[in-house]
């Protein structure tokens, strides 16, 4: 099984045309997904590696009928009205990938989303990846070695480069993947650790879970916090970038617009408190990660 998609779930792109959507196509394509059709304004009657381009989601659905996923693949001052157009088409799952959404923009797709029941992965999401399956999104593009294989082990990651890092060091190990899940490190996103968490304990294939954190924040307290009120919770290995930044100053903001450290949360020691505290595995660097896992989980 897998988390969100699998080989059957029909996909749109939004933006397909552009360098982005085009790159995204076509490495989409190639890792198996089933890509039907793509958006962009102006631009109907297209086609981008033999995907058909409507201008509106509207047209495409008359073609093609509901789809199951979108990759937003705009700049970010066209992600708002893209995600909207989306929400009320009611695709289920929205992909945003653009960096640099404005927190009011973010605020107005969440709360649409929110009154249909739709999940946002972002902004700043660089997708999700099935190995061997199906993808949406950026993961592994360009990657002619795919640094990701079938198992069982599911991940999730703030940070879109260590998201293909850390499979690459599981793959590497002969430890493969359920699901890939790069979430996005904005301050406000739309589905979050204990959000992908949920869908992860009830993944049969799934045994467990590797994450990827960084300061700022509290995604990583969160999920301490329901791994202690859930007794079934799937055991967790996590790494948490940035315990350099203890020695800066409140507020500096590192990376990612949600890497904030606030006054008493945030910071790299108080995320490994809480985690630890919660019974989830602090992994000290990422070479160290396969063994916990094979010692914890496997």
């Amino acid at each position: 099984m897998s988390i969100l998609l699998n080989k059957d779930s029909k996909i749109l792109i939004q933006g397909i045309t552009g360098k982005e959507g085009q790159r995204q196509c076509e490495s989409m394509l190639r890792d198996g997904a089933n890509v039907v059709a793509g958006v962009t304004p102006g631009k109907g009657g297209q086609e981008v590696e033999g995907v058909p381009v409507y201008d509106t989601i509207a047209e495409a659905t008359d073609a093609h009928g509901g789809f199951d996923a979108t990759a937003v693949c705009v700049p970010p001052k066209f992600a708002r009205g893209a995600a909207v157009e989306a929400i009320e088409a009611g695709i289920p799952l929205i992909q945003v990938f653009a960096e640099e959404v404005t927190t009011q923009d973010s605020v107005h797709i969440l709360e649409k989303a929110k009154e249909k029941d739709i999940r946002i992965l972002g902004p700043s999401a660089l997708g999700i990846m099935v190995p061997g399956e199906t993808k949406i999104g950026a993961v592994g593009l360009g990657k002619t070695n795919s640094p990701f294989s079938r198992g069982p082990i599911g991940v999730m990651s703030k940070s879109g480069g260590m998201t293909g890092e850390m499979s690459n060091t599981l793959t590497l190990a002969g430890i493969g993947q359920s699901t890939v899940v790069g979430m996005g490190g904005n301050q406000i996103v739309g589905t979050d650790f204990v959000d992908i968490m949920k869908l992860f304990n009830e993944d049969d294939e799934t045994k467990g879970v590797l994450v990827f954190g960084e300061v700022g924040g509290t995604y990583e307290e969160k999920l301490a916090e329901y791994k202690k009120v859930t007794p079934d919770c799937k055991p967790i290995v996590i790494i948490v970038a940035g315990k350099f930044a203890g020695d800066l100053p409140t507020g500096t903001v590192l990376g990612h617009a949600g890497a904030i450290v606030s006054k008493g949360r945030g910071g790299y020691d108080s995320k490994v408190k809480a985690l630890e505290d919660a019974g989830i595995i602090v992994a000290p660097t990422l070479d160290a990660v396969p063994d916990l896992i094979k010692e914890h989980i496997l």
